[in-house]
């Protein structure tokens, strides 16, 4: 009886998504009206334009947000998925920061992540959350971890990311940006925080790719959970080991494995000296086990990897089409130069890195357009009110839309889709941004530790490679897509022919 009643239920629902796609897809003269915010059919909520939109969704939101008076609008759609998607600064700083207590990440984010992110500091709540935020918020304010991660990142790049570069201006082959920024990233980010070299980047480049390439299908894999028409399918897929969930399975362990053993390699070569790495402040507590410090090891790699290159890629691309802002970025490293008494090749040091504005505001201006996590969830622990009146129920999610925020009119003027690098200067200085309206490296109590060392690591990157290089992109006149993942990452890489630079054009 009750297999015919599922059955019976099962009928309903199909009939009534088939009747809503119907309708939505061949509208009548009595289409719903659209006002503001989502359209919502009865029983299947805003499924029908969910399906309609899902490959788009974070322009589809953008533009959805864009309609809303106070840029916030209400989302829900079968299976229990019901919150709120905003782009307003002050309901973020609400959430983020004045009712802190009141919006965890909440049990369904930790529960999706789970399987690749464990109890990490990104999928953590509480104390488990705040005893890793109280080591690695003591370490990374240390000068000898400043100063090794400056170490770091000059050796990365004089040592292999400019020979690279030289080899492939030479060869006149096209090259994935991408994917080079990913390895150089992956190498700096396991000697900082683990004192692991990969030498990913080194080489002919193959080394550790098995493992770059698992932790991406991991990340992208995990997110794709968040986007299930039929929230509990991948459960389903899960427990008979099928399809998506056999191959983010596959790419765990792989995953796994080498976190596991870095902390092993850590472990066998501890001398009992104080190491300047984060990895072994948290071996140095008996109570950790191997899976908290497996967890910690890939959030780190998420953290140090995935973000500044998926920066660096899109802000590449965004320079290939404005050759004004590359000549103010070479003017000021000219400036630069000139009044250290330095030639092109030498490496910056840290106060000289803090003198490039501009550089400092053209990587920001290309933070707005493309965040690095363009989507940020968290749970609501009781019913609230949003400053802008919106009324947040007991279990909802609440999701602050980064990549929205920074194609709002209303925050940034009408030329807000526009890569302008002057936005952010004043009187010839970058100017500090409100990070409740650019809440791009987060805000409040969660954050990011790394802001500081990010922009460092960014700006010596950009630095380096500008001055010695011109990078024509392939097919350059076409807006290049995006892949939903953890991070946002150019769909295809970034294809580019390098030259290097004639010397009286920078001298």
């Amino acid at each position: 009886m009750d297999f015919f009643s599922l059955q019976s239920l099962l009928l309903f629902f199909l009939l009534s998504l088939s009747l809503c796609l119907y309708l939505n897809l061949h509208p009548s003269k009595k289409k719903p009206i659209y006002r503001t915010g989502f359209k919502i059919y009865p029983l299947v909520g805003a499924l029908p334009e969910f399906l309609k939109n899902r490959h788009r969704f974070l322009d589809w939101t953008t533009d959805v947000l864009a309609s809303c008076p106070t840029s916030t609008t209400v989302f829900r759609r079968p299976g229990k998925v019901q919150g709120i998607i905003t782009a307003n600064p002050l309901n973020i700083e609400h959430m983020l920061k004045n009712n802190f207590e009141n919006y965890p990440k909440g049990e369904r984010v930790l529960f999706l992540l789970e399987d690749f992110l464990g109890q990490g500091i990104f999928n953590s709540d509480g104390n488990i959350w705040k005893v890793q935020r109280k080591t690695a918020s003591h370490e990374f304010n240390t000068k000898s971890l400043r100063n090794f991660a400056m170490q770091s990142a000059k050796e990365e790049i004089q040592t292999r990311l400019i020979p690279l570069l030289k080899k492939a201006a030479e060869m006149n082959h096209p090259i994935d940006v991408q994917e080079i920024l990913e390895r150089f990233a992956f190498d700096n980010v396991c000697k900082v925080a683990f004192n692991v070299d990969p030498a990913c980047l080194d080489g002919d480049g193959t080394s550790g790719w098995e493992f770059m390439r698992a932790f991406e299908d991991a990340a992208t894999l995990s997110s794709r959970r968040f986007m299930y028409v039929v929230p509990f399918l991948w459960r389903i897929k899960k427990l008979l080991n099928i399809g998506s969930e056999r191959r983010l399975k596959e790419s765990i362990s792989t995953v796994h494995d080498f976190a596991e053993k870095i902390i092993r390699s850590r472990i066998e070569e501890n001398t009992g000296e104080k190491d300047t790495d984060l990895l072994s402040r948290f071996i140095a507590n008996d109570e950790n086990s191997m899976e908290f410090l497996r967890d910690i090891v890939i959030s780190f790699i998420l953290a140090g990897r995935d973000t500044t290159s998926s920066a660096l890629t899109w802000f590449f691309w965004l320079l290939s089409s404005r050759p004004d802002v590359e000549r103010n970025i070479l003017n000021e490293l000219k400036s630069i130069r000139t009044r250290y008494g330095k030639v092109i090749g030498d490496t910056y040091n840290l106060d000289e890195i803090r003198e490039m504005h501009y550089l400092h505001a053209a990587i920001s201006e290309a933070l707005r357009l493309y965040p690095p996590v363009p989507l940020d969830t968290k749970a609501c622990r009781e019913d609230d009110i949003m400053p802008d009146g919106t009324f947040v129920g007991k279990g909802w999610f609440v999701t602050y839309h980064t990549y929205a925020m920074g194609r709002m009119e209303t925050l940034w003027g009408k030329d807000c889709r526009e890569y302008s690098p002057e936005r952010w200067m004043e009187n010839g200085t970058c100017r500090r941004e409100n990070p409740f309206r650019f809440p791009v490296f987060h805000a409040g109590p969660r954050m990011c530790l790394g802001k500081d060392m990010a922009y460092i690591q960014m700006k010596s990157i950009a630095a380096s490679v500008v001055e010695r290089f011109e990078m024509d992109v392939v097919d350059k006149d076409t807006c290049p897509g995006h892949v939903m993942s953890l991070t946002l990452r150019m769909k295809g890489g970034l294809r580019v022919r390098v030259k290097e630079r004639c010397a009286d054009v920078v001298d």
